[in-house]
C-alpha cells in the first residue's frame, strides 16, 4: 500500500457553496464551506441518476479530514470510491462540511452555534439535486456519520423524513446518562485551574497551540455540546451540570436529554417505521459506552415497529477511535438498499 494519493475509479469535485443560512452565525463561521461531492464509475458515460449518500463528521472533525492518511490504511474517500469500484450500485457520496470555533456543531439548529441542521437539509441536500444527477426522493438518499456523526445520521430522517430514508450510524452519540454524564466529573476536577469558569479555560485554550493542557478534550466537548444543546437564547453556552459539584442542573440537563437518540425515536415513531435501511454499529470496548447506546437504539428501533430485515445491527472488537475500515462496510450495504 503506497503511503500517498491513490487513484480514484470514479471523481471526487471539491466546490465551495455559499450559505445564507450560516451568514452571521453566532460565533463569525464562515458561511462560505468547503463540499466535496464524489461520483461513481460511469458517472459521466451516460445520463443515469443515482442515489445520494450524505457523509458528515465527529467532534472536531473537518471536511479535508476525509482525505487523511494514516500508516497503512486508505482515507474513506479511496474506500468509499473502492466500493463502487468493485461492482456495488453506484451512488453519488456527498461529504458535508459543519465545522464550528468550538469544534463541531452536532448539526443541530442552536443559538449558540447556528443553523446547521438547517444548512444541511435545506441549502446542501437541494444545492446536490440540482447540480447532480442524483434520484430527489427519500428512499434514493442515506445519511451516515460516526460518533457526533453517527448521532446527526440518527436525527436527521427522524426529523427530516421528507429527505432521508437510510442511515448508518458508527459509535453514534446516544444514551446520554451513559456517554456524557462519566465526563462531567472530570470537567469539574479540570475547571478547578480556572476557578471553576469555563470561559476561563476557553480564553486560555484559544492562547496557546491547542490540545497541550490534558484537560481540553474533556472541556472543549463541555463547551462545545453545551452551545449546541443548552446555550440560552442570545448564545452563551450553559453547562449542564454545576462547575463546582457537578451536580445536575436539571433544565439544561433535560435539554440535552431531548437530543438523546434513544429518547427521541418514541416521538418520531412514523419516520423510524418508514426508513428503508438502518446500519448500526460500536466497538465493544468504546471508552464512551456507544455500544450500550447502540443496543438501546436498537431496542427502541424496534420498538417503533421497523421490521428487522431493515436493519444491521453489529457490535464488534474495538474502542472509539479508529475504526474508520468500517465506513465502506456500510457504505456498500447502504448502496445496495438505495438501489432497489
Amino acid at each position: 500500500m503506497l503511503p500517498w494519493d491513490g487513484e480514484l475509479a470514479g471523481r471526487l469535485d471539491r466546490h465551495t457553496v455559499t450559505s445564507t443560512l450560516l451568514r452571521g452565525n453566532p460565533l463569525g463561521d464562515p458561511h462560505e464551506r468547503p463540499l466535496w461531492v464524489y461520483v461513481p464509475p460511469g458517472y459521466d458515460d451516460g445520463d443515469e441518476r443515482y442515489p445520494a449518500v450524505y457523509v458528515i463528521q465527529g467532534y472536531t472533525g473537518h471536511l479535508t479530514m476525509w482525505a487523511n492518511r494514516t500508516p497503512f490504511r486508505q482515507p474513506f474517500v479511496e474506500t468509499a470510491d473502492a466500493v463502487f469500484a468493485a461492482g456495488a450500485p453506484g451512488c453519488v457520496v456527498v461529504y458535508v462540511d459543519a465545522w464550528t470555533a468550538y469544534g463541531g456543531s452536532q448539526f443541530v439548529d442552536s443559538p449558540g452555534t447556528g443553523r446547521y441542521h438547517s444548512y444541511l437539509c435545506d441549502e446542501i441536500v437541494p444545492w446536490v439535486d440540482e447540480h447532480y444527477r442524483t434520484r430527489p426522493d427519500r428512499e434514493s438518499r442515506a445519511i451516515a456519520g460516526k460518533s457526533s456523526g453517527g448521532f446527526g445520521a440518527m436525527i436527521t430522517p427522524m426529523l427530516r423524513p421528507d429527505l432521508f430514508g437510510a442511515l448508518a450510524t458508527h459509535a453514534g452519540d446516544a444514551a446520554y446518562e451513559l456517554c456524557y454524564i462519566p465526563d462531567f466529573g472530570k470537567a469539574v476536577r479540570a475547571l478547578r485551574r480556572y476557578d471553576q469558569d469555563i470561559a476561563a479555560w476557553w480564553a486560555d485554550f484559544r492562547s496557546r497551540p491547542a490540545f497541550t493542557e490534558p484537560e481540553d478534550a474533556t472541556l472543549l466537548m463541555m463547551l462545545g455540546i453545551s452551545a449546541c444543546f443548552s446555550a440560552r437564547d442570545d448564545g452563551t453556552p450553559e453547562l449542564p451540570f454545576d462547575p463546582l459539584t457537578g451536580a445536575l442542573r436539571p433544565e439544561q440537563w433535560q435539554r440535552w436529554l431531548d437530543w438523546d437518540p434513544v429518547r427521541m425515536v418514541a416521538g418520531h415513531a412514523e419516520a423510524v417505521r418508514s426508513l428503508r435501511a438502518v446500519w448500526i454499529d460500536a466497538g465493544t470496548s468504546d471508552e464512551y459506552f456507544l455500544d450500550i447506546g447502540a443496543e438501546a437504539f436498537r431496542a427502541e428501533v424496534a420498538r417503533a415497529g421497523l421490521p428487522d430485515d431493515r436493519v444491521h445491527f453489529e457490535l464488534f472488537d474495538a474502542g472509539h477511535g479508529g475504526i474508520d475500515y468500517r465506513y465502506p462496510l456500510s457504505l456498500a450495504w447502504l448502496a445496495q438498499r438505495l438501489a432497489r
